[in-house]
């Protein structure tokens, strides 16, 4: 009873926080104008002082350019797509870190799906002797192969850590709520966040394990690579470079997606829970379970995308605070926290974006990736900010949500000047099904609850038109 009443207290609290719109005036812009990719997932510098960024495509093909806002160029920097398998929407090429010497060996790291079997691969390569901005395709040295039962949560962030040790992000292995219950299990790599030695070698792996790692020379068959566990899909993390800290972003089952601070040997609860819920009601014993520092639930989003801790110098008021979004309703936010408890949660922007991941430079600014093929960056507005801080241009429709949904859901339009707003739902033959607006609005920003009733489960799209112009994004009734 006591911890149930905990966690019903730290949410009111937590509400509270997310009612608080952010008070800076920043907006998105485009990083890099003349440059798109193909599902771009990762985007990371060399530690090498050359001022470049690397960009990973799921697809298998890692492109490299210098940091320079007009840049036109990119080259091919490593191509895999022979040995990548993309074809499921969590599959493909999904991480990338260069050793912190890579000045000296050339070496870095990639995180890639296989097939026949499914699995995850760790390698690492090497970049050219001759040509800095080409990697030798033939260099791939093997560290480690996980068996993947389903094509998602495969996790696929790697990075070194502040204690030059490579850090690996396992999902559970997929499908839904965990049915092999590799979450709670230490004797698989799935569910867990790995951590190993890339300058040591073994009789038996291109690897060694750390001397501290939690679970070194224990006698029940636990994977001693193991760091943490209990994680469902940490798709992306990372180091704060001030304070130390690791977090993580675990994307959530039914209804809340959750940030973690991320310690050694600590069981973060999947899927026994979802953030502070009881997941599984046959077994939601909370001993030994490190609770997340913050949740929120699919009212406002439906996976998270975890991002950094601020500590460039562009925009001061960031700085120590934690920025990630939600891929679904491309909100995002900043996340303060004192090593006990969430400080504050803001709104930052709505984005419209299906924002995939986030990367930084050799300054520490961060890059916003998004599916749409751009890569974007923050900026000081030169505008006065809207109503609850909602980034706006002449019109703008935002993805409904919950989505997938039944019966009802949330749709939310801005208008920057007066204007007829038709707000409509059509069904894939393009034919108006129900008119949800149909009048002249002020400049400002909606919500409009739509209710399937009788409609039948299956895809339709919402459109926003308004002044002859429109806007169509797809909605999933799920009954």
């Amino acid at each position: 009873m006591k911890s149930k009443y905990i966690f019903i207290v730290w949410n009111m609290c937590c509400m509270n926080l997310l009612s608080r719109p952010m008070v800076a005036q920043i907006e998105l812009q485009v990083a890099f104008p003349n440059l798109s990719f193909s599902r771009p997932v990762n985007i990371v510098y060399a530690n090498d002082n050359s001022g470049r960024l690397f960009v990973v495509e799921q697809r298998g093909v890692i492109h490299v350019f210098q940091n320079e806002s007009g840049i036109a160029i990119i080259t091919h920097f490593l191509d895999i797509r022979d040995r990548v398998n993309d074809s499921g929407n969590e599959e493909g090429l999904l991480g990338i870190a260069f050793h912190p010497d890579y000045e000296t060996n050339g070496f870095f790291y990639v995180d890639y799906t296989a097939s026949n079997p499914r699995r995850t691969v760790i390698s690492r390569f090497q970049s050219s002797a001759t040509n800095p901005d080409s990697a030798d395709v033939s260099s791939e040295l093997v560290l480690m192969e996980v068996a993947q039962p389903y094509s998602n949560h495969n996790g696929g962030q790697i990075t070194f850590g502040p204690d030059g040790y490579l850090y690996i992000a396992f999902g559970d292995g997929g499908s839904g709520g965990d049915p092999d219950g590799n979450g709670q299990n230490r004797r698989t790599l799935l569910g867990s966040i790995a951590r190993i030695d890339v300058d040591s070698i073994t009789d038996s792996t291109n690897y060694a394990i750390p001397a501290d790692n939690p679970f070194v020379g224990n006698i029940n068959g636990f994977r001693e690579e193991i760091y943490a566990y209990g994680l469902r899909n940490p798709w992306r993390f990372s180091f704060d470079p001030v304070t130390g800290w690791l977090w993580a972003a675990d994307v959530g089952q039914n209804q809340y997606e959750e940030i973690d601070i991320i310690e050694s040997g600590k069981n973060y609860g999947w899927n026994r829970m979802e953030g502070f819920h009881c997941y599984n009601s046959s077994n939601c014993d909370t001993t030994g379970l490190t609770m997340p520092i913050w949740e929120y639930d699919h009212g406002l989003g439906q996976s998270v995308t975890g991002g950094y801790v601020y500590r460039g110098g562009k925009l001061p008021e960031l700085v120590g605070k934690y920025i990630f979004a939600d891929y679904v309703s491309g909100r995002i936010w900043t996340l303060e926290y004192n090593g006990v408890d969430p400080v504050a949660n803001e709104l930052l922007l709505n984005s419209d974006l299906n924002i995939a991941s986030f990367g930084v430079d050799e300054n520490n600014e961060i890059y916003i990736l998004s599916f749409d093929g751009r890569i974007y960056t923050f900026k000081h507005s030169t505008t006065s900010i809207p109503k609850n801080n909602e980034q706006v241009s002449e019109f703008r429709l935002f993805q409904n949500y919950p989505n997938p949904f039944n019966p009802t859901t949330t749709i939310e339009y801005s208008i920057k000047h007066t204007n007829h707003v038709e707000l409509s739902i059509i069904n894939l033959n393009g034919q108006e099904v129900m008119k949800l607006e149909n009048q002249v609005k002020s400049p400002g920003i909606y919500s409009v609850q739509f209710n399937a009733g009788m409609l039948s489960s299956g895809t339709y799209y919402y459109r926003l038109r308004v002044d002859g112009a429109e806007i169509v994004k797809r909605l999933t009734i799920s009954k």
